[in-house]
C-alpha cells in the first residue's frame, strides 16, 4: 500500500505528527466532504423522503457487516460502546454466585457495566493481569473455567495493543458455556476479524477510532440467539416491523424489523452523520482492513527497532501492528509530553505507558522526528 498517496486523503494539518488513532482519528477529505454535504441536505427537510430515514442506514449496516465479516443483519447502529454493553448487560443473566472475567487496566466502559451486574446479580469480577511468562491470551484462558458466568473483553488492550488471541478464548468460552462479549473498539477497522468464527453473544465498537468515522456512532454485532430472544435497551418507533409506512405508525405491532435491527438505537437514521460513517467505511474496505494492518505494523516495527536502539523499555512484545506501548517512569511524563506538544508530536500517555498508534496518514519521517524529541527530552 502506497502511503504517500494514502496520507492525501486525510485533512491534516502538515505542521503536525499525529500519532495518537487510538484516541480518535484524524478526518478523511471524503468524511469531511460528506458532513457538509449533510449538514446542507439537513438544511432542507422538506426533501428528505419516507425512504431516506432507511437507506443510509442499512448501506452502512452492510459496509460495517463486511468488516465484521458477518450478514448485514446481525449488525445494530449505536450511539457508543456503553449503550451496546448496556443492551448486552440487559439480557445476559448467569447464575448467583459466577464470575465476570476482563482485563485489569480495562477500559472504564467496559468495566462499569460489569460491576454494576455484578452488584444486581451477586457476581463476582475477575480481572485479569498478564502473568509473567506468559501472554495476555493464556493469562486469561487460565482464569476460565466452570464457574465463569462472561468472558467480557477487547481484541488487544487499550493502553499499549497488547494481542489477545480471540479464537483461542472463544473456544475455551464454549466448552464452559459462558457468556462472551466483545469491545473492538481499539482493533476494528485496523486489525482483521471474523466475528461469525469467533461467535460472542454481542461484540461493539466505536465508529471514531479505527473507523475512521464520526463521534457519536457505533456499531454492534448481535449473535441469531439473541436477535430472537433479547430485549433492546429502548423501544424506538422506528425498530419495528413496518415502521417505514410512516402512514399506518399507530397501528401498533408486537414484533420489530428483521435481524439485530431491534437493536437499533432511536433516531438511528443520524442524517448529519451516517453520509460520514459511509464515507469512513467505503475507504477502510477499498485499503483492506489486512492490507492496513500490514501497513501500521511496518511503522510499529521500526518504532520497536528504534526504542532498543535507544535503550527505551516497550511495554511488551506480543502487541498488534497498529498500537505499541513504551514505558516510562512517572517522573518523566510531563516533561516529555511538553516535549513532544511543543512540537506539534501527539501520542497518549496512560499511566506510565506511552501509546504511539500511527495510520496511514503517518510516514517514516515522523517516526524519525518523534525520536529525536525523545532523545532531545531524555538528554
Amino acid at each position: 500500500m502506497d502511503n504517500n498517496n494514502s496520507k492525501d486523503l486525510f485533512l491534516l494539518d502538515k505542521s503536525v505528527t499525529y500519532l495518537n488513532c487510538a484516541n480518535m482519528s484524524p478526518i478523511l477529505k471524503s468524511v469531511n466532504d460528506a458532513g457538509i454535504q449533510a449538514l446542507e441536505t439537513r438544511a432542507s427537510p422538506w426533501k428528505i423522503k419516507s425512504e431516506d430515514w432507511f437507506v443510509n442506514a442499512e448501506k452502512l449496516r452492510g459496509l460495517a457487516a463486511k468488516i465484521f465479516q458477518t450478514a448485514d443483519s446481525n449488525i445494530a447502529l449505536i450511539p457508543s460502546v456503553s449503550y451496546g454493553l448496556a443492551a448486552a448487560a440487559k439480557n445476559l443473566k448467569p447464575q448467583k454466585g459466577k464470575e465476570i472475567i476482563v482485563l485489569e487496566n480495562q477500559f472504564p466502559s467496559n468495566y462499569y457495566v460489569w460491576e454494576n451486574l455484578a452488584l444486581q446479580l451477586d457476581l463476582k469480577i475477575v480481572r485479569v493481569k498478564k502473568l509473567k511468562d506468559k501472554t495476555l491470551t493464556d493469562s486469561i484462558l487460565e482464569k476460565i473455567n466452570a464457574n465463569t458466568g462472561i468472558v467480557a473483553i477487547p481484541n488487544c488492550h487499550w493502553i499499549d495493543g497488547t494481542y489477545i488471541d480471540l479464537q483461542q478464548i472463544s473456544d475455551a468460552v464454549k466448552k464452559v458455556e459462558c457468556y462472551f462479549v466483545l469491545d473492538l473498539s481499539q482493533s476494528l477497522g485496523a486489525l482483521p476479524i471474523n466475528i461469525d468464527k469467533i461467535q460472542p453473544d454481542f461484540a461493539v465498537s466505536v465508529g471514531y477510532k479505527w473507523l475512521l468515522g464520526p463521534y457519536g456512532l457505533g456499531y454492534m454485532y448481535v449473535s441469531k440467539k439473541w436477535q430472537d430472544k433479547g430485549e433492546p435497551l429502548e423501544y424506538s418507533w422506528l425498530t419495528k416491523k413496518g415502521s417505514e409506512d410512516f402512514s399506518k405508525l399507530t397501528n401498533y405491532v408486537f414484533g420489530y424489523r428483521d435481524g439485530a435491527r431491534k437493536f437499533d438505537m432511536g433516531e438511528f437514521p443520524q442524517f448529519n452523520l451516517l453520509p460520514m460513517a459511509i464515507a469512513a467505511l467505503t475507504q477502510i474496505l477499498d485499503w483492506e482492513v489486512e492490507n492496513i494492518q500490514a501497513s501500521l505494523s511496518s511503522f510499529t516495527q521500526q518504532i520497536s527497532l528504534l526504542a532498543k536502539e535507544y535503550g527505551l523499555v516497550l511495554s511488551g512484545n506480543n502487541h498488534v501492528g497498529h498500537i505499541i506501548g513504551l514505558l516510562f517512569e512517572d517522573s518523566l511524563i510531563a516533561n516529555l509530553s511538553k516535549h513532544l506538544a511543543s512540537e506539534n508530536i501527539f501520542v497518549s500517555f496512560r499511566g506510565t505507558t506511552m501509546r504511539i498508534a500511527p495510520h496511514l496518514h503517518n510516514e517514516v519521517s515522523d517516526i524519525e522526528k518523534f525520536f529525536e524529541v525523545i532523545r532531545n527530552s531524555l538528554n
